[in-house]
């Protein structure tokens, strides 16, 4: 961990924990960038300085907002599995809750669904936001299925944050109080 990260807290699950972004992240996040599971979260141009402006886009959120995605490993070994977190670039219209799974074999394992709900709880409760959003490519059905999990429900109403791409927006719900 860089000296500037050094504050982004660590969450755990019963499996997993959520740690900052590192230089030991890289080329896991790398292999799946260039990789086509990638397609819904990434340009259709993407190569290795693309990737690597994207992975400091991650560490940035952290630096310059103050929260930002955690990386997902699972307990008592450090790959990295994938990202999952608060998002807000400055040009989207709401915050969100993002995530992805880089490495095939741990897909359909319940990672995403557990470690995205520790997120959105981190989310709600220590950065006591009132709404979440997750905007999902039409054609990313695991990404609907898992929304749907989290009990998000689709709003044809909130903005997005490229009119031109499609996308559909789907709002997390609040926790109890806080609506």
């Amino acid at each position: 961990m860089t000296a500037l990260l050094t504050n982004i807290p660590t969450l755990e699950t019963e499996r997993l924990i959520l740690r900052a972004p590192g230089m030991q992240d890289w080329e896991a996040w790398l292999a799946f960038c260039l990789d086509d599971r990638s397609r819904f979260v990434r340009a259709d141009d993407i190569d290795e300085g693309k990737a690597w402006r994207a992975f400091c886009h991650v560490a940035g959120m952290w630096a310059l907002r103050g929260y930002g995605s955690f990386v997902i490993t699972a307990k008592g070994a450090d790959t990295a599995l994938g990202l999952t977190g608060p998002w807000h670039p400055i040009d989207w219209p709401e915050r969100e809750l993002g995530w992805t799974i880089w490495s095939a074999a741990a897909e359909g394992q319940g990672y995403a669904y557990e470690a995205a709900r520790a997120a959105r709880d981190y989310a709600f409760g220590t950065l006591g936001w009132t709404t979440a959003v997750s905007y999902i490519d039409p054609e990313n059905t695991r990404s609907i299925a898992l929304a749907e999990r989290l009990g998000a429900v689709r709003d044809p109403s909130a903005k997005v944050p490229h009119p031109e791409d499609p996308c559909l927006v789907y709002r997390h719900p609040a926790p109890e109080g806080r609506a």
